[in-house]
Parts: structure tokens; sequence; C-alpha cells
């Protein structure tokens, strides 16, 4: 199975609004948009929206055992783990294990991000 597709549409103009779901446990701060997602390895294309203000630092930093990848869409974004601000354009290419956040913005974010949950590594403890 591969990832789901879809024809060109624009998921930031208002049509799409309807699509966005509140991510849970961040309901005030942020939604997300699943572009497009393989039910069979869990991969999947994301947009995540932080509302004006968003502050996740109650929440604080978080890892993965899986590869991702995020580009800044629109807005900024501050990540703690790497004391920056990431502006419109900015990229990263995260290994498994790489700590980020927590995140804060002041006028709101739109985050690509593209996830790999089908290449985890094993944690050992």
């Amino acid at each position: 199975m591969a990832k789901t597709t879809k024809a060109y549409w624009n998921p930031l103009q208002m049509e799409s609004k309807h699509l966005w779901s509140p991510i849970e446990g961040l309901e005030e701060v942020a939604e997300e948009l699943t572009l497009a997602i393989d039910d069979k390895t869990g991969d999947y294309t994301r947009l995540t929206r932080f509302k004006p203000g968003a502050d996740t630092s109650a929440f604080g930093a978080k890892s993965h055992n899986y590869p991702e990848e995020i580009m800044i869409i629109e807005g900024r974004l501050y990540d703690a783990a790497f004391d920056k601000w990431l502006e419109a354009g900015d990229y990263a290419s995260r290994p498994p294990g790489e700590k980020h956040g927590p995140f804060k913005t002041d006028d709101g974010c739109v985050v690509l991000e593209i996830s790999y949950p089908s290449q985890a590594v094993k944690r050992t403890e």
C-alpha cells in the first residue's frame, strides 16, 4: 500500500477550514490536517497549524523513534530545544530520537511534517 493521493487542492484556503482537526491535548493551541497517509506503514504527510500566541512549554520537549522532515510554510515558530526562531522556508530533517520543542509562536505558524514511522528505530533500555 502507498500513501493516499489527492488531486491539486489548497488546504490553506478558507474552503478547506472544515478539514482541520484540533490536536488531542493541544486543542487550544494547535490543529492538524493529514494530507496523505499510508495506512499499512503509518507514514504520513501532515500540516500542523499553531494558533497565534501558542505555547507548548507545559508539555516539554519531545522526540520519537522515527525520522521526520519539517518545513515552516508560513509564520514563525520558536523551538526551545535549539533556542531558534524558525521562519517560513526553514527546513529540518530530524533523525530518530532528536529532541525538539517545546514550541511557541507569536503570530501563528503552519508547519509541513513528513514522518516515517515505518523506519522506527527500536530503543534499547
